[in-house]
């Protein structure tokens, strides 16, 4: 297996860093809260791996507003 998509993901990751430092938030608090949603995800990937297979999910759009017709 490849391991491009690693390097790519932290590429892609230290670009999404550099946003919010250049916006003004601590650079150690960033990575800090991107480890916390990181762990989050994990958490909920754990619990639900595919929620598109429940049942809760809406197929389609409601077309039961106004200007749908």
């Amino acid at each position: 297996m490849s391991v491009e998509w690693q390097a790519g993901l932290r590429l892609k990751l230290e670009d999404l860093v550099d946003k919010f430092v250049v916006d003004g938030a601590p650079h150690e608090e960033v990575l800090r809260t991107l480890r916390l949603e990181a762990d989050k995800l994990i958490i909920a990937y754990e619990q639900d791996p595919d929620p598109a297979d429940d049942g809760s999910v809406i197929d389609g759009p409601a077309n039961d507003w106004p200007a749908a017709t």
